[in-house]
């Protein structure tokens, strides 16, 4: 299991450090990071893929549930907390915790927390190996039903959207990405903010389906990277491996989308990776 600790308190760290190297599980461990607050833990977990996360929860920057709140669902660790204070629990449980270490941390109660995290661990790599193949496939009828332009007259320069009382005429190059969930297509955009020098990334509701939207778009310029987004070249700025042979997506604005294995594939032959 590949774990991260994050503690403001140093030789907290070293504890729970010595404590796993003389765990039941010693052999199976890799302690892959530390980070000393919760800024630090959120940098380091979207860079990196960890299995368990343990995650103090009075700390600067961020707190444990902050820390928690800013990470992608789908880069979000089995959670064990490791606190000094009791009055956290129902909160650390709702927060899908799968235990609840009080500071200091006997050695049989991290063993106990190792052996529910290791079990939750290997059910979601093998959900993960599943939910892959059942995406593969729905990419693949995805590809068979979607409609091509015939001519490229025909593609999108300007984007329509309604906006309160108004209609917005967003450039199409400003579209990040279009995204389905739920049954709701949103548009991801990039826009200048005055109140900032760089550029942040709006979403606006749509009645469009993806498939309507891809068939309008350029697919030398956009891409649709699973069954539920398009992506737009020109604002990919980072690609990281990710699960099962997929990768994630960094885009313009720091926005993240996950490509599906078949996808991913494709994907790197378009950018010559």
């Amino acid at each position: 299991m590949r774990i991260v600790i994050a503690d403001d308190e140093a030789p907290a760290r070293k504890r729970l450090q010595k404590l796993l190297a003389n765990s039941t599980f010693k052999d199976g461990i890799d302690i892959i990071g530390e980070a000393e607050d919760g800024v630090e833990a959120v940098d380091f977990l979207s860079k990196n893929k960890a299995d368990v996360l343990f995650l103090d929860i009075q700390m600067p920057g961020y707190d444990g549930f902050e820390v928690l709140d800013r990470l992608h669902p789908d880069n979000r660790p089995v959670v064990v907390f490791t606190t000094a204070f009791d009055e956290y629990a129902i909160r650390a449980f709702d927060a899908n915790a799968v235990d609840y270490l009080l500071k200091p941390i006997p050695a049989d109660r991290l063993d106990e927390a190792l052996t529910r995290a290791s079990k939750l661990v290997s059910k979601r790599e093998a959900n993960s190996d599943q939910m892959a193949r059942l995406l593969d496939w729905v990419d693949a009828k995805a590809i068979e039903i979607s409609g091509e332009p015939t001519s490229s007259d025909d593609y999108l320069e300007k984007l329509s959207i309604p906006y309160r009382d108004r209609i917005l005429i967003i450039p199409i190059e400003n579209v990040i990405s279009i995204e389905i969930n739920e049954g709701i297509t949103r548009v991801y955009i990039l826009e200048d903010d005055p109140t900032s020098p760089r550029p942040r990334v709006r979403q606006h509701i749509v009645n469009y389906t993806l498939d309507q939207l891809g068939g309008m778009l350029d697919p030398a310029a956009f891409m649709r990277i699973h069954r539920s987004a398009i992506i737009q070249f020109g604002h990919i700025k980072e690609l990281i491996p990710w699960f099962s042979g997929r990768y994630k997506l960094v885009l313009s604005g720091s926005h993240e989308v996950i490509a599906s294995r078949e996808r991913s594939k494709t994907l790197k032959e378009r950018l010559k990776v």
